[in-house]
């Protein structure tokens, strides 16, 4: 493979254990491939240049979406397009597949996949805050075995993650969904589709027999550094019904925890504003789909 400098190395290993192996021993700069979307076009824009690709797709078991006792589990190279056509996954988690089916054209959604969306640390990404407040974790692989990682602690600043030399992500765990419960994802763009999130929010809550919320999760992108989970802002709902009051604390936690950038997509006061916004909408969507009314 060419690249504006050179050659690159591309491999294709066919286990985990091997693409572990190969990672483990590589020098220089290393990129692990599993859709590209993201990966192809930063290199044909010149802002890297690998030395070595690992492409994962041949790894079978990757590309499974399956369904456990605890919860659901969904393979680093399974397309966004696949997760879409899951009845399974899309009943128990609407607003997580949701998330993944706004990431790019209908043939992006061939290609992209969450675990790539992920990796690629951009406060913006569109699954990640859905994930988070879905509780999701990523499952590693790497030199010394595997390892858990709470999605919201994969990141550790914009394009950095938390991987170590010779890792990378196996699959992503989904808990198990419980009764009367329900998620969602919304976010604002400019354009009507095709377009990265100038705010977005995930939410994932949890009802008793009664309407009110026992356990709940906010996540906000595009607002800080990595994607935020808000605890304050699920602290205001629990308890509650998702009355006017606490949709309002609700929306005022998630503001206060706001540490956005000024750029030409959206200005420091106006991200905080419709953090809110899209918090009280998404509340209001997931607490519908719990059973509430």
């Amino acid at each position: 493979m060419l690249t504006g400098e050179g050659l690159v190395q591309y491999v294709a290993p066919e286990t985990t254990k091997d693409a572990v192996a190969i990672l483990a021993k590589a020098r220089g700069s290393t990129h692990v491939l599993a859709g590209g979307s993201d990966l192809l076009v930063r290199m044909k824009g010149g802002y890297v240049e690998p030395d070595l690709i690992v492409d994962i797709k041949r790894i079978k078991k990757l590309h499974e979406v399956s369904k456990v006792a605890g919860g659901f589990v969904i393979g680093a190279a399974v397309s966004c397009a696949s997760m879409g056509s899951n009845k399974a996954l899309k009943k128990a988690w609407p607003g997580i597949v949701e998330a993944a089916n706004l990431i790019g054209s209908d043939q992006i959604q061939g290609r992209c996949t969450i675990a790539g969306n992920m990796c690629n640390a951009s406060p913006a990404a569109d699954s990640v805050p859905a994930l988070v407040a879905a509780g999701a974790r990523a499952k590693i692989a790497g030199p010394k075995g595997k390892r858990a990682v709470l999605v919201e602690k994969f990141a550790t600043a914009p394009g950095k993650t938390c991987l170590k030399k010779g890792e990378f992500v196996e699959r992503i765990e989904l808990p198990k969904r419980l009764a009367k419960s329900g998620d969602a994802y919304l976010r604002f763009i400019p354009r009507t589709e095709m377009d990265i999130a100038v705010v977005s929010a995930g939410i994932n809550l949890t009802l008793d027999r009664k309407g009110i919320i026992t356990d709940a999760r906010v996540a906000l992108g595009a607002v800080a550094p990595t994607v935020l989970l808000v605890a304050p802002a699920a602290k205001a709902i629990v308890g509650t019904a998702l009355d006017d009051d606490a949709l309002e604390k609700l929306g005022a936690a998630c503001s206060n925890a706001c540490n956005p950038i000024d750029d030409k997509r959206g200005t420091v006061e106006f991200r905080i504003r419709v953090a809110a916004v899209l918090a009280k909408r998404a509340a209001k969507l997931a607490y519908t789909r719990a059973g509430g009314k």
